[in-house]
């Protein structure tokens, strides 16, 4: 049973960090790509915006993907952490709450990444059938 949680948390959490990378790198799914992005963040003080855009989409794009199949997952659970930790000093002036554009999203995401980073990626993983971790 546990490990058919894991593999839910994993398949969910995973895509959904894939198609945020993609937003950032390729500007699918109503993402705005680097350029847009990377405007942005040099417009909350995160300099400089494309680069970085293209770092935190990389981390999320590869963590995603690793963190989907349960490949290398505790350096999936990383590279998400460190997008999610990026994420939460932005939203931290706004107090907790995602009702006031707050770091309670980003917050979860990082719970998540950890938890999983550090309880392993279950017996249906690319890490159990290779026996990496």
């Amino acid at each position: 049973m546990m490990d058919t949680g894991l593999l839910i948390i994993r398949i969910v959490v995973g895509l959904l960090f894939v198609g945020h990378g993609a937003q950032k790198l390729f500007g699918m799914f109503g993402g705005y790509g680097p350029k847009g992005t990377g405007g942005w963040m040099e417009s909350v003080g995160i300099k400089p915006g494309v680069a970085m855009a293209v770092i935190a989409g990389l981390m999320e794009f590869l963590g995603g993907a690793l963190f989907t199949v349960g490949l290398f997952t505790p350096i999936a659970g990383v590279l998400i952490a460190l997008a999610m930790i990026g994420a939460i000093k932005v939203h931290a002036p706004n107090g907790v709450w995602s009702t006031a554009n707050g770091y309670e999203y980003p917050l979860v995401m990082l719970a998540i990444a950890i938890g999983v980073a550090f309880a392993g990626a279950g017996a249906y993983s690319l890490d159990s059938a290779l026996n990496l971790f």
